[in-house]
């Protein structure tokens, strides 16, 4: 007896061990399978990944940014016939189970058994949902495990409609949407709440193989999957045999692919490249942040007209000149004197072949257009537009022992003593060339930097006909100077930054420095005035506005330039071509970038109230003789209005 009972405590013992065993195993097994799993409590602060949208500052949107397409919507603003399709293709007991549908799963096993692989997930709604936003895709039994722990998880915490409504903004819909908002506005260009029958039923067929599926991918696969759910939707009594005839003999539109469509692109990407440095790639991409930008769409359309019409123009000639595959490029900055804001900007003539801006990156030599800087260095010095200086031929010492410059006029000929007024206006230059070295080519160096430029500027006596690269839009900017009373504002593309809960992130805080005094901004304003009404911007005469501006012409034509402005907006225009080879004969600034801003600044300003240029109270005008300086009889022939510095006008004694 004692034997049976030592017998019995062994066994006992024995099962208690392999009891304790088991359970070691299963809780270790439980352990193993749930250390790593993310605490579903994150989701009371989790937001999707979201669409972040660009406007212009005509409240134009013209680009949206995202990681994955999604625009998250509430459950209520999603169509009953959207939500029942869902649930009816990918989890009929959704509203009855508890997160696993242990029918599925066997069913699944039973399949994948015979099949000697996975070939039925079983899974449901909220498993689809634990897996979208926990797991990673990979098909295996512990994923399975851990997908049905989250699911009962998800729901003990949620309610169903907090689910289906978390489910229905995350999952993939295909061709880049994510979240039935975002399917509807890709598949359809339309918002969810506006989506028929049959379009509900297509959006909710893509989840199953969204790559495969996608009407913008294989539309006749589309429609089939399409048909096959609204005849489960009939079957299951969501619709009625009339609403499924209906449905089923609805012409399908589809969005266009259309990648002419992006906006501005040139600018887009400018502003995108400052954003990733201000608020971060990452944040940029998944915040859904909204992005109020300087841009004026009304200005960017006209400015792509005007480029279009002057490309155009400009190939017909270089074809007829026998030049092959001529190809030109052209890049445009239109700034708002103002706040420096950038109103329009292109980078090219066709985004898609060549993104590269040309107007913000590319380094090109301003010829001409460089002279009002040293010019404006002059008369900040002291210099008045009616001193006379030498236009002659001249040679000047080379770096290297026996060798020499010798500069010459575009034109090839030379007018001996004329006025700065008269030199600038015609573009000689051999008289900024004895400007410069008056100067000193070091202190106009420094005096560019102060204007706004940033590239690198080579302190030399060429710098004056414009040998030193610059990219357009710093070039343009400092031409803002002039008619900003001397003011210095660093362009700038974004206003403002704003998140999901309408908070500003970001502001920006335009830089602005006084850099010239106010008489000497107008004065140079007057001096390239000049340049339309009596040089070589003559063909601009044309718009009945005050405007001023300056052409260049950079060696064999390989530069095409035209830099001007009106008391309100300032516009560059670059004409050339990628490889630094001719234009064309005479293709210069004058013929083959003024016109493009012409174009622009006549339609610009059409509709605006018209303005005139800053006049000091310490300023006085003058009539003078272009060509002596002198001051005339108002009615004198040649008779022009010249501004002057009180003190300084002629017929007084006045030494620079």
């Amino acid at each position: 007896m004692i034997k049976n009972f030592i017998n019995k405590k062994n066994i006992f013992i024995l099962l208690i061990a392999i009891a304790g065993i088991i359970c070691g195993i299963l809780t270790g097994f439980f352990l193993a399978l749930t250390h790593d799993l993310p605490q579903i409590s994150s989701l009371e602060n989790f937001r999707p990944s979201a669409v972040t949208r660009i406007y212009s500052s005509d409240k134009v949107l013209i680009a949206e940014l995202f990681a994955e397409k999604r625009d998250p919507v509430p459950l209520k603003a999603i169509p009953e016939y959207l939500k029942k399709a869902i649930i009816a293709t990918e989890d009929r007991n959704f509203y009855d189970h508890s997160g696993v549908d242990l029918k599925g799963i066997a069913r699944a096993i039973i399949k994948d058994i015979w099949a000697g692989k996975f070939v039925e997930g079983a899974s449901t709604i909220t498993q689809q949902l634990a897996k979208t936003l926990f797991l990673n895709p990979k098909k295996n039994l512990v994923r399975k495990l851990k997908e049905a722990f989250l699911a009962f998880h998800l729901e003990r915490r949620y309610t169903k409609d907090e689910i289906l409504e978390l489910y229905l903004n995350q999952v993939y819909f295909g061709s880049g949407a994510y979240g039935v908002e975002s399917a509807a506005r890709i598949f359809f260009n339309k918002s969810v709440k506006n989506l028929t029958l049959a379009e509900c039923s297509l959006v909710s067929a893509m989840p199953k193989a969204p790559s495969r599926y996608s009407p913008l991918v294989n539309k006749n696969l589309a429609i089939k999957r399409r048909n096959i759910v609204l005849k489960q939707m009939l079957q299951t009594g969501i619709i009625n045999e009339t609403e499924y005839n209906n449905a089923l003999n609805e012409t399908l539109n589809l969005s266009k692919k259309n990648k002419n469509s992006l906006k501005a692109p040139y600018f887009v990407e400018y502003i995108k490249n400052f954003l990733k440095n201000i608020i971060g790639s990452s944040r940029l991409y998944k915040e859904g942040f909204t992005i109020y930008t300087t841009l004026s769409y009304e200005l960017q359309k006209t400015a792509e007209d005007a480029i279009a019409k002057g490309l155009s123009d400009l190939e017909s000639r270089m074809k007829q000149q026998g030049i092959i595959n001529p190809d030109p490029q052209s890049a445009f900055v239109c700034l708002d004197i103002q706040s420096g804001g950038i109103l329009a900007m292109i980078g090219g003539k066709d985004f898609y072949k060549s993104p590269y801006n040309r107007a913000t990156v590319a380094r090109r030599q301003p010829g001409s257009a460089f002279k009002p800087i040293v010019y404006a260095h002059a008369i900040e010095k002291g210099f008045t537009q009616n001193m006379m200086i030498l236009d002659a031929p001249v040679a000047f010492k080379g770096r290297k022992k026996g060798k020499t410059w010798k500069p010459e006029n575009f034109s090839k000929n030379y007018q001996g003593e004329i006025t700065l007024r008269k030199a600038l206006a015609l573009s000689k230059n051999i008289p900024a060339v004895r400007l410069i070295e008056m100067l000193g080519p070091s202190s106009v160096v420094q005096f560019a930097y102060k204007l706004g430029i940033e590239s690198i500027l080579s302190p030399n006596l060429s710098l004056a006909l414009g040998t030193s690269e610059v990219t357009l839009l710093e070039l343009t900017s400092a031409y803002t100077v002039f008619p900003n009373r001397g003011k210095s504002i660093k362009p700038y593309g974004v206003m403002e930054v704003v998140d999901h809960n309408g908070r500003i992130v970001w502001r920006a805080k335009p830089k602005k420095r006084l850099v010239m005094s106010r008489t000497g901004a107008a004065i140079m304003t007057d001096m390239l005035m000049a340049v339309i009404k009596e040089g070589t911007g003559k063909k601009a005469n044309i718009i009945k506005r005050s405007v001023a501006g300056k052409t260049g012409t950079t060696d064999k034509c390989k530069d095409a330039l035209f830099i001007g402005f009106s008391p309100s907006i300032a516009t560059g225009v670059w004409v050339g071509r990628d490889k630094f080879v001719t234009l064309g004969k005479r293709e210069t600034g004058a013929r083959a970038a003024l016109p493009i801003w012409m174009e622009f600044m006549e339609k610009a300003l059409s509709d605006k109230p018209f303005q005139y240029f800053d006049i000091p109270d310490d300023m006085v005008q003058v009539y003078i003789d272009p060509v002596t300086g002198l001051p005339v009889n108002a009615k004198s022939p040649n008779a022009v209005t010249a501004l002057f510095k009180k003190g300084t006008e002629p017929g007084e004694y006045y030494s620079p």
